[in-house]
């Protein structure tokens, strides 16, 4: 019998200084069980991060090898952003990078193993792709708190992130790390 996923229901407050974003938002997000509660945790972050009206979770989940974890289309169907989660390689990041405009990765551990694999790879435009990374503690003060519905308060400051859940505050930086 297969597994299937969980089902979270998330209500996020956003303020977000840094893009001028300030919103209240309702969505579901799947937990899908070859995903850890860490990949899962970076995805909703991303999704905070990166929010706008039309920012969609692939509907395939991290099985779907060919659709980002979440992106931004344009009327004519073609993609507006591409971000990805997690530790793609370089031949996806490329791709991902010809076919959107703007692409980034959100690392749910150390990017430095990401960022070394990566160095010396061919990747259209790979100067322009940031690599985000959260503090560990930050991450899993996040997953220790999340429940099927959850309510999440959070703001940006200079990339600086405070986080209510489940009445325990945390904060974190958002480290951004580049290709070179």
């Amino acid at each position: 019998m297969a597994l299937t996923a969980t089902v979270y229901s998330i209500i996020l407050s956003l303020s977000d200084s840094d893009r001028g974003v300030y919103e209240r938002v309702e969505f579901r997000a799947a937990l899908h069980p070859s995903e850890s509660a860490d990949f899962f945790a970076t995805r909703l972050l991303a999704y905070a991060l990166e929010y706008r009206p039309e920012l969609e979770f692939s509907k395939g989940g991290v099985s779907d090898s060919t659709a980002p974890a979440l992106f931004v289309r344009s009327s004519e169907g073609r993609f507006e952003t591409w971000i990805e989660v997690g530790s793609p390689d370089a031949a996806r990041l490329h791709r991902a990078s010809k076919s959107a405009e703007r692409v980034a990765v959100y690392c749910p551990r150390d990017p430095r193993t990401l960022l070394r694999q990566l160095a010396k790879e061919r990747i259209h435009r790979a100067e322009e792709i940031p690599i985000f990374s959260f503090e560990p503690n930050f991450l899993g003060g996040l997953v220790e708190r999340l429940e099927k519905r959850t309510v999440l308060d959070l703001a940006v400051t200079g990339r600086h992130l405070y986080l209510d859940v489940a009445g325990v505050s945390l904060e974190g930086a958002l480290e951004e790390h580049r290709l070179t």
